[in-house]
């Protein structure tokens, strides 16, 4: 089972090195406050790591839900 990160910007860029703006761009958020979700992968972890004086990370479970891409069939009302 896989996690995602809810990443979430708090501060803003100015003054912040263009690599930094990059990464912040990159990762999907434009202003502050803005939330995304990414996969939770060595990658995003890495763009996470480089800004994260400027971001919040939240740890997601996926829920799992199951339903008709197992196989599984819907069952009809009674």
């Amino acid at each position: 089972m896989s996690s995602r990160l809810k990443v979430t910007l708090r501060k803003g860029m100015i003054g912040c090195p263009p690599d930094q703006k990059g990464t912040i761009r990159a990762l999907g958020l434009r202003r502050i406050g803005q939330s995304v979700e990414k996969k939770d992968v060595p990658e995003t972890r890495g763009m996470v790591f480089k800004v994260k004086h400027l971001v919040d990370v939240e740890e997601i479970a996926d829920s799992g839900g199951r339903g008709k891409e197992s196989g599984e069939q819907e069952k009809p009302p009674p």
